[in-house]
């Protein structure tokens, strides 16, 4: 990556790192709005009040950040099944002429639909239902998940502390992250991991079926969200609860848990079970296996051996992306100097999207309290989760969003030990967090091109800048219904894709469709016979579009 891309980001946390001490030596006080958060955290609002602030920090930043614009593969996919289900139903038939619209992180066989479990398409399937945006899906995603972490923290810690980290959370995760300016998720299972992790102490204190109820509806959220990361996380959770409920002299599972885990997740799981039979023809093919199985000849696990022979594959811009980009970095995981890389590589990115400078001195600072027993406790739902994101060479933030609220109360706790050194260090950290939104701000509006995107941080706003938007408004502009060809040229970036459609591809005003030389793209053409057909040379700087019959006018 070169130093343009980089730079920012050294910047960045070097103007945070900067500011820690600064900020420390602040003696400062807020005693008028100290004492009116001391008394709203102990209103029963608190939660309402910190999902409400991390929507409207969000909506704050709009004029910068704007609605984002879909660019990744996962974002069309998440959408796409937000679409099916608006649409009534759970997966789409295959188009007749399919093999001109597979495209990456979708299935068309043996049913058109998402690759991923179903969460984060009704979420914002239900932002669309009720503004007419899928945004809106992801802004009730980020309060939620703001709420649900104040849930979580005020079952380990006092009101005070736990409207505190809520709130920064909300700062943090909400407002320039990818998890509040893409549609790749993040805060749903985040919101299922809080869930678990705030019944883990109540259930331990005593059997309520609220606590149960809302402990396993985090699991099914994270069934559906997270599977593999959400599983690890729920089971290492109930083994806490177990050990701490015998540590307590209470049984390890009572009637009134066992009963209520069983009324939610017994239809969970049937819910799931016919969601599976329904989109691909069995209660046990979970999506992601069923794509996997499709089109990728990298594994999920680092010991597993590459597919050999490898999937066919009708274009080369699917085989590049399965056999290039993703196999490349699976088999460098397989070497012991790659897999180190890839590691280390991990917690980078880690570090800077859920940490960085400000939080590394709390986080440190936790080491303190480890003999505390909650302080083992969190270290060994994080550990596991990293255990399980050690065995495979694929990292996002998002993958490890379970333990957000593990993460967030391990920083809490170190707070609480640098307040005993420090009083004003919680101060310190808040002024921090804040000043770094103006100097975020500041890099948004400045002349000076930072590049914003990448790597992912609490600062960046990852995706794809394709285009494909503007030259949908063109079309639209044109009038009538079309079809766009896109042909890509040699050395194209596979991350870079532009073939992907909305849920009833016949019905939509744009088609987008794979170039598959002149005969194919005949019976194409004369499928869509009524449309305006377009070639999307898709590899030029810019990207040109053109008639692709003559004839055809020209936006």
């Amino acid at each position: 990556m070169g130093i343009l891309v980089w730079g920012w980001i050294y910047l960045l946390f070097l103007i945070e790192a900067a500011l820690v001490p600064m900020a420390m030596a602040f003696r400062g006080r807020f005693r008028g709005a100290e004492r009116q958060l001391a008394r709203l955290a102990r209103h029963r609002t608190a939660p309402l009040a910190v999902a409400a602030l991390a929507v409207l920090l969000r909506l704050a930043v709009l004029p910068i950040e704007g609605v984002p614009v879909p660019g990744v593969h996962d974002e069309f996919s998440y959408l796409l099944a937000a679409d099916t289900f608006l649409h009534g139903r759970l997966a789409n038939p295959t188009h007749p002429l399919w093999t001109h619209f597979e495209t990456m992180q979708q299935e068309h066989q043996p049913a058109y639909a998402s690759m991923y479990p179903p969460a984060q398409g009704l979420v914002l399937a239900a932002g669309i239902l009720l503004s007419g945006a899928a945004f809106t899906g992801v802004l009730m995603s980020l309060g939620a998940m703001c709420g649900a972490l104040w849930w979580a923290l005020r079952g380990w810690f006092p009101p005070g502390w736990a409207l505190f980290g809520a709130a920064l959370a909300a700062v943090r995760l909400g407002m320039f992250s990818y998890w509040a300016d893409s549609y790749w998720g993040g805060a749903v299972a985040a919101t299922g991991g809080a869930l678990v992790f705030g019944a883990l102490p109540r259930l331990v204190r005593a059997d309520r079926a609220r606590d149960a109820a809302l402990g396993a509806l985090g699991i099914a959220i994270l069934m559906n969200s997270r599977p593999y990361e959400g599983a690890v996380f729920a089971v290492s959770a109930g083994v806490a609860l177990i050990v701490l409920r015998k540590a307590a002299g209470r049984r390890a599972a009572s009637p009134i848990l066992i009963g209520t885990l069983c009324a939610v997740l017994l239809p969970a799981g049937a819910l799931m079970g016919y969601y599976n039979w329904r989109a691909f023809g069995s209660p046990a093919a979970m999506p992601y296996s069923v794509n996997r199985s499709t089109y990728a000849a990298a594994q999920i696990f680092v010991w597993q051996a590459p597919r050999v022979p490898p999937p066919p594959y009708r274009h080369q811009a699917m085989r590049d992306f399965y056999m290039g980009f993703e196999l490349q970095h699976f088999l460098l995981a397989r070497t012991p100097g790659g897999y180190l890389r890839i590691m280390l590589a991990k917690l980078w990115t880690f570090w800077g999207f859920y940490v960085g400078p400000v939080l590394t001195l709390p986080l440190a600072a936790a080491a303190w309290t480890q003999r505390h027993r909650r302080t083992r406790v969190f270290l060994w739902l994080i550990a596991a989760v990293a255990a399980a994101s050690a065995a495979t060479p694929w990292f996002a933030p998002h993958y490890v969003a379970p333990i957000t609220a593990v993460l967030w109360a391990l920083v809490t706790q170190g707070m609480r030990a640098l307040s005993v050194w420090r009083p004003g260090a919680p101060r310190a950290v808040a002024l921090v967090c804040a000043t770094m939104v103006a100097v975020r701000i500041a890099m948004a509006v400045s002349p000076v091109p930072f590049v914003l995107n990448y790597p992912m941080t609490w600062a960046t706003t990852w995706t794809m800048q394709l285009g494909r938007e503007e030259m949908m408004a063109r079309l639209q502009q044109v009038g009538g219904r079309h079809l766009v060809i896109v042909r890509y040229g040699a050395g194209h970036d596979p991350l870079r894709e532009y073939v992907f459609n909305a849920a009833d591809i016949d019905g939509s005003e744009v088609v987008w469709a794979r170039d598959m030389g002149p005969e194919q793209n005949r019976e194409l053409i004369r499928y869509f016979a009524t449309r305006q057909v377009w070639l999307l040379e898709a590899d030029r700087k810019p990207p040109k579009l053109m008639p692709y019959l003559t004839g055809a006018v020209s936006p």
